[in-house]
């Protein structure tokens, strides 16, 4: 009876088919590996189709004019009709010294060798075929027929959806410790249950997770933030002991008692809330991620008072330890500080307006988005505390076009320095800060006569 492998299609784009084509043609192996292949026969999309060979780096230049030699592990970036793309030479790892990558490689012209050398067995499984036999007869079809190749049984690893090491689990993460986050990460993305015995070397292993750069850790966090319940990630990373090494400030929140839904404790709070911010917001994500994480330091205070200052510090030192983008950090650090503002429907207009400014225009979308996913992980509805009001009269106040910071005053401080004669210099920013205020609770004074009269009277009453 034939294997699963006999109904599975593989199906990759023209431009990688074009590269195989050229490889073969040139009396090379070709095969598209990892994680395409996975997702090939999954159904799901692959996002990267990378290629590996037998063919050495300095043949690959040759092969594919215009590309380029990455790196010192053979691989070698193409462009085939408007795609990028990555070609590998068989290889083998040797002295793994430093739990990250191997001092060593050694260029092969095995693939199943090859595939040995990968971190699960799902991602272990190869598409295509060796160098074709050149025929006597040029009649006779030489491009060979694809096959996959699967040493391991990751194909069967993929139809029941387990995540299993190659080979013997410690043993791989020794090579690699970041193998143990993408572990989790994968488990998250796929939905996949790990292994037990990868699983257990994962936990017994953990503490090797230390020696994992910042920027890896901070890619794999990213892609984790993309799952459709990221959560499940994020708690295999703490059963198994990897957050208290990478994230020793979420690692605090569990066992802290919170008064919302009965039996779960702040870090359940986090992690629904988190599954609770659409996957297409990573911002927001990171932000219900972080966004209590100053209560465990705050719990005597109230308890919790000022657990969103206190928090958004504890975020900016996390977030810049991993390298996170500044501009990324920045909006999560305001997030975080924002998060819990308080709403009374007796504000009046200015009040709305005055909201709007404290909050910044580019950052309300992502604070209700943000506010809603907390109350949905405090077990309310997501517009408790008059959070679809608030939301519909600051949408009004947005669509007439009120003045909500300097730049849209009638006046600028170059008019003031020309009309009043101010010099440039802190005095004249707080004057322009105080023609904003007055114009927030009256927009009919945002005129230009109206705030010169308005600004020579306060230079009067400063003297």
């Amino acid at each position: 009876m034939p294997g699963p492998e006999a109904r599975i299609e593989i199906h990759p784009p023209a431009s990688v088919i074009a590269l195989m084509d050229r490889l073969w043609a040139h009396g090379h192996a070709a095969y598209v590996v990892g994680g395409s292949v996975r997702d090939a026969i999954l159904g799901r999309p692959a996002e990267d189709w990378d290629l590996a060979t037998d063919a050495r780096p300095d043949r690959l230049l040759a092969v594919f004019p215009g590309a380029v030699y990455e790196n010192r592990f053979g691989t070698v970036a193409v462009r085939e009709g408007g795609e990028g793309h990555e070609v590998t030479t068989f290889r083998t790892d040797h002295d793994y010294a430093d739990f990250r990558r191997p001092h060593r490689v050694e260029f092969g012209d095995d693939v199943v060798l090859d595939l040995a050398r990968r971190d699960f067995t799902v991602n272990a499984i190869a598409w295509g075929a060796p160098a074709p036999v050149p025929s006597a007869d040029p009649a006779v079809e030489s491009r060979p027929a694809p096959v996959l190749v699967d040493p391991f049984d990751g194909v069967a690893d993929v139809h029941d959806r387990r995540l299993r090491a190659v080979g013997e689990p410690a043993a791989r993460f020794w090579e690699d410790a970041l193998r143990m986050v993408r572990a989790v990460r994968l488990a998250a993305v796929l939905e996949f249950q790990i292994d037990p015995p990868t699983y257990a070397a994962i936990r017994d292993n953990a503490a090797l997770a230390g020696h994992v750069s910042a920027e890896r850790i901070t890619s794999e966090l990213e892609k984790l933030l993309f799952a459709a319940h990221p959560s499940l990630g994020l708690r295999l990373m703490s059963d198994a002991g990897l957050l208290d090494v990478l994230l020793p400030e979420l690692a605090a929140e569990r066992g802290i008692a919170q008064n919302k839904i009965e039996g779960e404790d702040l870090w359940d709070h986090t992690l629904r809330t988190l599954d609770a911010v659409p996957a297409d917001r990573p911002v927001v994500r990171l932000a219900a991620l972080l966004h209590d994480v100053g209560k465990p330091t705050t719990v005597d205070d109230g308890p919790f008072r000022g657990h969103e200052t206190a928090g958004a510090e504890i975020a900016r030192r996390l977030l810049e330890r991993l390298r996170f983008p500044k501009l990324a950090t920045e909006r999560v650090v305001h997030l975080v500080r924002s998060h819990m503002f308080a709403y009374e429907p007796e504000w009046g207009a200015a009040g709305i307006r005055r909201f709007i400014q404290r909050t910044r225009i580019d950052s309300i979308d992502d604070l209700f988005t943000l506010r809603e996913a907390d109350n949905v992980g405090s077990g309310l509805p997501a517009d408790a505390d008059l959070l679809g009001d608030l939301r519909a009269r600051v949408a009004a106040e947005l669509a007439s076009s009120v003045v909500l910071d300097r730049s849209r005053l009638a006046v600028h401080g170059d008019d003031l320095i020309a009309e009043l004669g101010l010099p440039a210099g802190p005095h004249l920013g707080g004057i322009l800060d105080d023609l904003l205020e007055r114009v927030i609770a009256d927009p009919t004074l945002n005129d230009r006569a109206t705030l010169l009269l308005l600004a020579e009277s306060m230079l009067t009453e400063d003297r």
